[in-house]
């Protein structure tokens, strides 16, 4: 006898159980596709061959969050869609409090970015400083550089000078590069005049040729305009979580109650 069958009034749901290995299944072809799509991308950049290369980029890499990301779900998909389908209170044991860890951090990080607003503003421009410094040496952080800069209609942290740190566009006479006094192709206002430069110069009329705006405001702006999208989305993030909690908890309960009769 298995442990869905009726055994003096308790049984183990079966549209739990299904329910809640739908769901997993779903959480588990996503984290299995996002973690493939990051380990593509450090092959193509040769990091898989060369694994001390991971150290060597002095921004961030974004493929970091591809990894990370669809590790965490791989690992909590497997848990859930094993755990429900062997009826294993030990997997599900480990996706519910897996889960319910995720949550309590995502609510502790929300809190303390509420509370603590400028030391996360400080730590933002700092992030986005230090990546400018690197915006030349990874591919993948360039085009997020660039995706930001062009979406928010923004250039450097705080405006356009700030792509003086960066060794190629810093504006200082002994720099033999090319782009030197320039910034990024994504800081140039979209004008068929411009666009036909591989940069825009500082030096210009910023007003009319470069975003003079720093992305760290644009991003603070696009919040506000954007509250309530933004907090839907968290909010349906977090639901979803509580409900795979209960669903996994659920079972866990159905599956000793089964057990307790036998």
């Amino acid at each position: 006898l298995t442990g869905s069958l009726l055994l003096k009034g308790a049984e183990v749901s079966c549209c739990v159980k299904y329910l809640l290995f739908g769901f997993n299944i779903v959480f588990w072809l996503l984290g299995a596709a996002f973690l493939g799509i990051g380990l593509w991308a450090w092959a193509e950049k040769g990091v898989l061959s060369n694994i001390s290369s991971i150290t060597d980029l002095g921004g961030f890499d974004p493929v970091w969050l591809f990894i990370v990301v669809g590790g965490v779900m791989f690992i909590l998909g497997f848990a859930g869609c094993i755990g429900a389908l062997r009826e294993n209170t030990v997997l599900l044991k480990f996706f519910s409090v897996f889960l319910g860890l995720i949550f309590f951090l995502e609510l502790t990080a929300g809190i303390l970015a509420f509370v603590f607003k400028d030391w996360i503003k400080d730590q933002l421009n700092f992030f986005i400083n230090n990546n400018v410094k690197a915006y030349r040496d990874d591919i993948d952080l360039q085009n997020l550089i660039d995706f930001a800069q062009e979406y928010w209609l923004c250039c450097g942290a705080h405006g356009p000078n700030d792509w003086n740190q960066n060794i190629y566009f810093n504006c200082t006479e002994l720099n033999p590069s090319r782009e030197r006094c320039g910034v990024p192709f994504s800081c140039c206002i979209k004008d068929p005049a411009v666009r036909t430069r591989v940069q825009c110069d500082v030096e210009l009329d910023q007003q009319r040729y470069i975003y003079t705006k720093g992305c760290v405001g644009q991003f603070e702006k696009w919040l506000q305009d954007n509250l309530i999208v933004v907090a839907g989305v968290f909010v349906g993030i977090a639901l979803l979580q509580i409900f795979g909690i209960c669903l996994a908890q659920n079972l866990v309960s159905d599956i000793k109650a089964v057990k307790a009769n036998w």
